[in-house]
């Protein structure tokens, strides 16, 4: 009862396929060799007690949403969920460390919720699939803290490998998962992550807008889902706002496919492209990017990068740019300059690698 045991769970990137997954397409994330780290150690008296960041916070394994709202409320969250799925949770006391920037677009809450549901799946010996996991990280989030999020960040930051890609296709109930490759190390590129403190929040208005919004295109295009709609589906719409949305899930789809072959093909050139049209669209027709992210991308294809997006969510948080290794010092010296002329606080650029998804450490 007294052992303490501890999780690595990663973050994520999205390299390319936003805003898919709660609309039944294809995504293609990569687990990042940053991480959240849980230690944690059973208690039997039915209490939660949580350290992190020098704070400490206390509840009931009993919790239930609304009875936590301040910083641990993701932890009571995934406590919540994990007991509704029939895990049962004693009580713990947990410690929880990071290297993984908050509000960065980067996964820093599937990683803790995830993380947590896994833990106690293992100390139940619940045995759980990942899938399953990765459900209820997302129960955590939408129906505890009010974030309406897909599935794509539960999925990559618990199912994902080293050295590859996660094509997740979200077209069946139980998703498909496909490693793909990621060698672009071997061609002499680097993932470099633009962090431009523009901190977002997904559980305010505009990202359940635009899940509304794509959900009420497919409804008038006769679909269940928005991904299901073909390339003439735009011309069947009469609202232009709906168009717009309808129109990046359409094109996204179709750039999720062609960068999976550009993976497989190490055609490094074409996957840039495919980066770079990506966040064009989420700029002009999905409306989810900032005055940052444009810049942080502008200064990404400036510095030499072969193509540059926003990932995440959106309205704020990171880009990413695949570029050649030797440009990142380059890429992190003009978005300082850039930055600091537009009076924004530096951003911080540092490369990430594809690593495995969430497991146990072993000591």
């Amino acid at each position: 009862m007294n052992e303490v045991r501890e999780w690595t769970v990663p973050g994520r990137v999205n390299l390319i396929g936003e805003h898919l997954d709660y609309n039944g397409g294809a995504v293609l994330p990569i687990a990042i060799d940053r991480a959240v780290t849980i230690k944690i150690r059973a208690r039997d008296d039915g209490a939660v007690n949580v350290w992190s960041g020098g704070r400490r916070a206390s509840f009931s394994a009993d919790v239930a949403p609304g009875d936590v709202t301040d910083w641990s409320a993701y932890v009571a969250a995934a406590v919540w969920a994990s007991r509704d799925a029939d895990i049962a949770v004693p009580g713990a006391d947990i410690v929880i460390e990071s290297t993984l920037p908050t509000g960065a677009g980067l996964s820093s809450s599937a990683a803790l919720t995830c993380g947590i549901a896994a833990a106690f799946d293992e100390l139940a010996g619940t045995g759980l699939s990942r899938v399953d996991l990765a459900r209820i990280g997302q129960r955590a989030e939408s129906d505890f803290v009010g974030a309406p999020v897909g599935l794509m960040d539960q999925l990559a930051v618990l199912c994902s490998e080293p050295e590859h890609a996660l094509h997740i296709d979200f077209a069946t109930d139980v998703p498909a998962l496909t490693p793909v490759p990621a060698t672009w190390a071997e061609a002499g590129l680097a993932v470099a992550v633009i962090d431009t403190h523009a901190h977002h929040e997904l559980a305010s208005g505009e990202y359940g807008a635009r899940r509304d919004e794509c959900t009420r295109a497919a409804e008038q295009l006769g679909l269940s889902l928005l991904a299901q709609a073909q390339v003439d589906a735009v011309l069947k719409l009469e609202d232009e706002l709906l168009k717009r949305r309808t129109r990046h899930v359409v094109t996204e789809s179709a750039r999720v496919r062609g960068a999976v072959k550009a993976l497989n093909a190490g055609e490094w050139t074409q996957f840039g492209t495919m980066l770079t049209a990506s966040h064009e669209s989420l700029r002009e027709d999905f409306q989810v990017s900032s005055p940052e992210l444009d810049v942080a991308v502008e200064t990404a294809l400036e510095a030499g990068a072969l193509g540059a997006r926003m990932t995440g969510g959106g309205f704020g948080g990171s880009a990413i740019a695949l570029l050649p290794a030797e440009s990142v010092d380059d890429l992190r010296s003009r978005a300082a300059a850039r930055f600091a002329a537009l009076d924004w606080p530096a951003p911080d650029v540092f490369v990430v690698t594809p690593t495995a998804g969430a497991h146990r450490v072993r000591r």
